[in-house]
């Protein structure tokens, strides 16, 4: 393979340029063009390669341009890529069938294709009010959640400056403490559905409060309301288990499933449980693209990778691994590690992400702030000793690079006479 880049536009500009001109700012400035990967590394368009820990934020589950994902993408793209949902597919069964046996729906579960986690939270929006009908129409969510940016999903992600600019808010969604007594106070039999994320991940890697999710079970189960667990960040075999509801041996009514599924592929599934599989009806709901021959074959052969090169052990001991050696990297700046398997986020004394992520790319390691104290790491799941050696090697000088940033302007303000 070349490692020559493939540029875009003309050659009078540059790709910052291109990009500030071409595509819509709701993403801001793009921190690096980046034109090829290789198992747990990119390269840029300098041929500089970076170790990359995020994975398209917890897309990539086998890395890049592993062999059973090209293998797929270029056998079901010569046989057959898509047909709509007037017709099904060998691939599309046997996704859905591999859904259910690895969810534990056991015969009765149901799996809906769309082609993104917000489509899959969509489904399930729809789904409790469906369960719900006229006479339930409140849906909880938490406090620290994201769902998505569609209208419906960003109805029920709780961050107030996501929605400012969209308001009114879809109607029926009330976010509530993440805690069991909140639960408690604000569940009765006008519920249709909680919807909670099992970790946080935007939040910071935010694990619910231990329990939770039995009480959550019982409680839900004790109202006739649903309980839907988003595992768009945790499932695949993210934390360890495949769902990370499987932690603590409850059985959900839906889940939402998308990012490492595909394993770079758009796809995401609502995944229905029980009573709840009989909710929707012709007509309900459908997506065009949602459950294609090549997205479902592609993440099909995602899926039984992760399962044959057993990598939802490799996740709990290089989580674990990872979370020691940054334990042991004693650095002032770190107070601790959150998180599940390859999940997991390094909680700072400093609002200092962002400096920390930019120090991170200098020193050639991709990372994540998903706020001001905390770096979210979800590298591929098929890391190995080199990896984890080099990514604390790389991080071990990204966080030295910015305490003593620290330190220079702590002196530098006490040479004004100001308190630091």
């Amino acid at each position: 393979m070349s490692d020559a880049p493939v540029l875009p536009g003309d050659d009078s500009a540059s790709w910052q340029e291109d990009a500030g001109r071409d595509l819509v700012r709701s993403f801001g400035e793009r921190m690096a063009l980046f034109v090829r990967g290789e198992g747990s590394y990119v390269w840029d368009d300098g041929g500089r390669r970076h170790l990359d820990f995020l994975a398209g934020i917890a897309v990539d589950a086998l890395g890049h341009a592993h062999p059973a994902f090209v293998d797929a993408v270029s056998r079901q793209a010569a046989t057959l890529a898509h047909v709509s949902n007037y017709f099904a597919t060998p691939p599309q069964l046997a996704l859905a069938a591999r859904l259910k046996r690895l969810a534990g729906t056991g015969p009765s579960g149901r799996v809906y294709f769309g082609n993104s986690g917000a489509e899959a939270n969509e489904a399930a929006f729809k789904l409790a009010r469906l369960h719900g009908g006229p006479d339930r129409t409140r849906i909880l969510t938490l406090h620290g959640g994201f769902h998505g940016r569609t209208m419906g999903t960003l109805a029920m992600t709780a961050k107030p400056a996501l929605q400012a600019d969209f308001l009114p808010m879809v109607p029926g969604v009330e976010h509530i403490p993440a805690t069991v007594a909140a639960l408690e106070a604000a569940m009765d039999d006008r519920v249709a559905a909680l919807v909670v994320e099992p970790i946080q991940g935007e939040a910071g890697v935010v694990e619910l409060p231990e329990g939770y999710l039995q009480a959550a079970r019982e409680l839900t189960t004790r109202h006739g309301a649903l309980l839907i667990v988003d595992e768009i960040q945790t499932g695949a075999g993210r934390t360890g288990e495949w769902f990370a509801f499987q932690h603590a041996g409850i059985t959900p009514d839906a889940i939402t499933v998308a990012k490492g599924i595909g394993g770079g592929f758009p796809i995401g599934a609502l995944i229905t449980f029980g009573a709840a599989s009989d909710l929707f009806y012709p007509g309900t709901h459908g997506s065009t693209f949602g459950g294609n021959a090549l997205g479902t074959a592609v993440a099909g052969a995602v899926l039984a990778e992760i399962e044959d090169a057993g990598l939802l052990d490799n996740a709990r001991r290089r989580g674990e691994q990872l979370r020691a050696e940054i334990c042991g990297i004693g650095s002032p700046l770190v107070a601790g590690v959150r998180g599940q398997g390859l999940l997991l986020g390094v909680a700072l004394r400093h609002p200092v992400a962002k400096a920390v992520v930019a120090a991170a790319q200098e020193h050639g390691l991709i990372v994540n702030a998903p706020n001001d104290d905390t770096i979210r790491l979800v590298p591929p799941l098929t890391i190995g000793d080199t990896e984890v050696g080099e990514f604390v090697e790389l991080f071990t000088a990204s966080l030295a690079t910015v305490a003593s940033s620290l330190l220079l302007e702590d002196a530098a303000t006490a040479a004004k006479g100001v308190p630091a």
